[in-house]
């Protein structure tokens, strides 16, 4: 969790996103250097090569604010220590391979300043050491730390963006908010570590028993999936007529609602993107009755606009937690071309509702189906889903394809 002073955990401390050319230590957590990568193309972070680095890191470093600096260290649970170099001898790898992890983990470079703290020699180790040990291969043990990067920087950023914000406001005149923040943080952290900790744990299990569930290797990659994309209607004419602070509750408030339905229907929130939500399901049953349930949800809330969903079912590749492929382009350009509190479904969707059982192949064939069971004093067969063909058209990218319109089906 960060702190106002934007420090990180397990981790070198963040920049604003580049290395600058200053040599100063900003404001906690910021450091600045030189840094830069040598010619030769190895990714080795280096200092100017002479003491003008140290003596203006040692002069900046006596101008930070010591209360964002014992925030920084209640939050790393270390002191500042080591340079990277430093830090990568320590760990025994090469400063080459710690630069590779540093900056997959979203960590700009930051020179030879001496910023980085025992967690960061211990993280160094456990990775190598996977990768020593034949557990990872180091591609693999990159990717590790990327994905675990991005993950947790968007948890930071709105913890200190919406969470704490909120929580430290100063509760008297005269008091900063860093006053505040000190305190809740030492009270909050262990808790919301400890949650995290078991957050992970428990998705970790549900996508562990997905995997061993896949019916072969090539499956645990690839896969078959309902992806659907829900996109807000009109969100950016909203952008123009609603205050800055109005919008950012509204959005809030459709990507709260858009995860709790997925989540409680079995499906998997893949990302948010503002005004749209990506979602996946194993079965396309599933998937249906997620989308429908959004627009009957948001339809029913008249602080909400329309929405529109889009969805295709077929082969899938996963990586770092996000899908990709065709199937995924194909239900983003369904959901363009969507009707307002419609849902859009490809050809091969409405096979795999047919084949289920969860939809029959046409209205026309449900009634014979129902005189049939009626002659013979039987229950007709019932059907959660309704499809109806629509006009075939042009999708940019994807030819020619023929949507259905996916309807509750009245009993």
């Amino acid at each position: 969790m960060e702190t106002s002073g934007r420090a990180e955990s397990s981790g070198p401390v963040e920049t604003s996103g580049r290395a600058e050319s200053s040599g100063r230590v900003e404001s906690p957590g910021r450091v600045e250097t030189s840094g830069r990568t040598d010619g030769g193309g190895r990714g080795e972070v280096v200092g100017r090569g002479d003491g003008a680095d140290r003596a203006e890191a040692q002069a900046a470093a006596s101008e930070e604010d010591p209360l964002a600096l014992r925030l920084e260290q209640l939050i790393l649970g270390a002191e500042r220590r080591y340079t990277p170099f430093q830090a990568a001898r320590s760990a025994g790898v090469s400063v080459e391979l710690a630069t590779r992890f540093w900056r997959a983990m979203g960590f700009a470079d930051i020179g030879q300043a001496k910023a980085l703290t025992e967690a960061d020699v211990l993280a160094l180790r456990r990775l190598s050491g996977l990768v020593e040990a034949g557990l990872l291969s180091e591609a693999m043990a990159v990717q590790v730390a990327r994905s675990t990067g991005q993950t947790t920087a968007r948890l930071a950023e709105w913890q200190i963006d919406s969470f704490l914000e909120g929580l430290t406001e100063p509760p008297e005149p005269g008091m900063t908010r860093t006053e505040v923040t000190y305190p809740l943080v030492e009270l909050l952290l262990p808790e919301l570590e400890e949650f995290l900790v078991y957050v992970w744990r428990r998705q970790l299990a549900a996508a562990t028993g997905r995997v061993v569930q896949a019916a072969d290797d090539e499956e645990m990659v690839d896969r078959r999936l309902a992806v659907g994309f829900a996109d807000l209607v009109g969100f950016t004419r909203l952008t123009r007529r609603m205050e800055e602070e109005e919008l950012g509750e509204l959005v809030e408030a459709f990507e709260t609602t858009a995860a709790d339905l997925v989540a409680a229907h079995g499906g998997r929130l893949i990302k948010t993107l503002g005004d749209e939500v990506l979602y996946a399901a194993d079965d396309a049953g599933l998937a249906a009755e997620i989308a429908l349930r959004l627009i009957e949800t948001m339809a029913g809330d008249e602080t909400m606009p329309e929405l529109r969903v889009g969805i295709a079912f077929g082969t899938v590749t996963t990586r770092m937690g996000d899908v990709f492929g065709t199937t995924v382009n194909l239900a983003s350009r369904l959901t363009s071309i969507a009707p307002k509190d419609a849902v859009l479904v490809d050809g091969a969707f409405a096979e795999e509702l047919t084949r289920t059982g969860d939809a029959p192949v046409s209205e026309a064939a449900a009634a014979d189906e129902a005189a049939a069971a009626e002659k013979e004093g039987e229950e007709p067969p019932s059907y959660r889903f309704a499809l109806q063909p629509m006009w075939q058209r042009a999708v940019r990218g994807l030819g020619v394809v023929e949507p259905w319109q996916l309807r509750r089906r009245s009993s």
